[in-house]
């Protein structure tokens, strides 16, 4: 039997949704729905697993499980919290989020819109 090998390019990584592990997303109309009565939603996402301020040392603890990837999604309603108004802090946060995977070997594949949006 031979074994199957895989490009050395081949992409080995996980991923995470931002409305799901971030945290507070409190301008998301996700976030509006799991606080509305009668919501589909079990419970609210609250602090979620803070991903927003542990992802170094999430993206630390990929690099060090042997990933090489790293597939995240921004959260489009901290950018645009109301329509027209751009927070620069945000988009500072994703660009840090991208540099720490650098920092770490991996490569990010961004997904701009999983599923949520600025409510």
């Amino acid at each position: 039997m031979s074994l199957r090998q895989f490009p050395e390019e081949f992409l080995w990584g996980t991923a995470t949704a931002a409305h799901q592990v971030e945290g507070n997303n409190v301008n998301s109309d996700n976030w509006l729905m799991e606080h509305v009565p009668d919501t589909i939603y079990a419970e609210p996402s609250g602090d979620a697993c803070d991903h927003y301020h542990r992802y170094p040392g999430d993206i630390a603890l990929l690099a060090e499980l042997g990933f090489n990837m790293y597939r995240f999604s921004i959260e489009w309603a901290r950018i645009e919290p109301e329509e027209g108004e751009f927070s620069r802090a945000s988009l500072e946060h994703y660009r840090r989020m991208l540099a720490t995977c650098h920092e770490h070997g991996l490569t990010p594949i961004v997904t701009f819109h999983h599923f949520t949006s600025p409510r």
